[in-house]
Formats: C-alpha cells, structure tokens, sequence
C-alpha cells in the first residue's frame, strides 16, 4: 500500500541511533537497538492531534516500517499523558487534523507492518484511545483513563473507535464507552483483555519497553506475517482459513530466515537474520 504523505509539509529526517525531533518540536523520537519510540510531545494541550502531529507522527510510522533495523515501534505521549484526542480548537477553526487517506496520525485507517505498542500515562481520549486500538499491544499505567467522548461534542469516533473497540472487548463495553462518552479505569480494560499489562503510575513506557525487548530478536518476516494473520483471520470464512493463512505464512517458511532459525538451533547460536 503507498503510503505517501502531503508533500507539502516539511520532511523529518530521523536518525538512525538516539534520538530527533520533529519540525515543529510536537513528535520526539527515540532509537535504540531495534525500536523506535515515538512520543506526542505537546504536553501543554495534553497531547491533542493538530495537522502537525498527525503528519509528523505518521512520517516517524513511515521511518518504522521502511527501515529494516527497526523492529518494533511504541507510541507514547509527553507529560503525563497519552492523548486528549483530536484537538477540537483546530477543528473548530477549520484545520484537518487527519492524514489524508490515512486518518489520524497516519495509522487509523494504514496501521504499520511491524508491531507497535502503545504506552499508555494519564487520558487516553477520543483520538488518543483510537490510535492504541490501531496499536497491537497496550502497557498503560493504573491510573490511565481511557474514553471515547465524542457524543457529548457532537462527533463520532471515526478514527477506528467504533470500529476495532467492540473486536476488542465485548461489544455491550464498547456500546456503553460509546453511547456515555463516560471514562474507563484502566483496570476494567485490562480485565477485558485490551491492555496486556499494568504498571505503577510513570512505569508505563518502561514496561513497553521490556515487552519490545521480547519482541526484538525474533525474525522480522515471522513478526509482519503474524501480525497479518491475527489482524486479518477474523474476517476469514471457516473453509479457506488455512488457504489465506497459507498464502501470507509460505513465503516465511520458504525463507532464508526459515532455514537460518533451524541452523541456529542446531548449533546453539543467535540467528542472524536478514529478513529475507
């Protein structure tokens, strides 16, 4: 899938070690062996997507995917909190906070190839809490609070709230987030099976950090064939669930990596893999 940005907005070099920030100073991102780090960094209005944001961040998703010594990305948010959700002062003045084609922050519609785990401190509202879902793993804090409060403002959460929620956790959790606008603890998402672990308050960029390190040594093509399998088998008819498996999971069985993972076992060694 192209995944191509307005060309009018200004480019994000990134470094390939250490950390760089974006044009405007609202994306910070941070690289060390293997995983990218992608922070919102617009603290002052708890992280809410403008254009800016939602270009910048879509064009360190891009960096993601494209660089082959990138394993594992994880979004977070700066200050103490994740995201507030599209910044509504920018909407009101007529501003697209979303991607063109991509949605917000360039994921809701084109998540990445590789995995991505959200971080999750503070509010997770609205756009904030979509881009988790368009996640594929979630650590948050105890004490996050996550909502899609669109109703009380007139909208609807477009941006895959209604959508990748009720798949989620069960559906009548999702109708009431949705139809209350009211908050959830953190605490009764991680019962639902939406967050995969909890941490002590400012411990959840940490804990992500230790389940990418899980995720890092394993070979790229068995990671981006997985994802796929998992995010697309939902909508498999029964009798050829095994055909479409089969035709994302036989180019990794053919691989070289395929044959260096054995080759490595055999002679208790770390594979080196090529993703190829």
């Amino acid at each position: 899938m192209a995944r191509s940005l307005d060309p009018g907005r200004p480019e994000f070099p990134i470094k390939p070690s250490g950390r760089s920030i974006s044009p405007t100073g609202k994306v910070i991102v941070d690289v060390e062996d293997g995983v990218l780090v992608i922070t919102l960094n617009r603290p002052e209005a708890r992280n809410a997507i403008d254009r800016d944001l939602s270009y910048e961040t879509c064009a360190a998703v891009d960096h993601l995917d494209v660089t082959p010594e990138l394993r594992v990305g994880i979004l977070t948010g700066a200050g103490g909190n994740f995201c507030a959700g599209m910044d509504l002062k920018a909407f009101a003045r007529g501003e697209v906070t979303r991607v063109e084609g991509r949605g917000l922050l360039g994921i809701a519609f084109t998540p990445p190839v590789k995995p991505v785990i959200a971080a999750v401190e503070g509010y997770c509202l609205a756009g904030g809490f979509e881009a988790t879902l368009a996640c594929d793993l979630m650590v948050a804090s105890r004490e996050a609070r996550f909502g899609l409060p669109e109703a009380k403002r007139g909208l609807a959460a477009a941006a895959g709230g209604l959508i990748r929620l009720p798949r989620a956790i069960p559906s009548r959790i999702a109708m009431e987030l949705a139809l209350t606008g009211d908050m959830a603890d953190a605490d009764l998402l991680y019962r639902h099976g939406l967050i995969n672990a909890l941490t002590e308050p400012g411990g959840a960029l940490e804990g992500a950090l230790d389940l990418a390190r899980r995720i890092v040594p394993n070979a790229p093509l068995s990671l981006a064939a997985s994802k796929r399998v998992i995010n697309e088998q939902r909508d498999w008819a029964t009798n050829e669930q095994f055909e479409r498996q089969a035709e994302i999971t036989a180019p990794v069985l053919g691989s070289k990596d395929a044959k260096e993972g054995a080759t490595a076992f055999a002679e208790k060694r770390t594979p080196k893999w090529t993703g190829s």
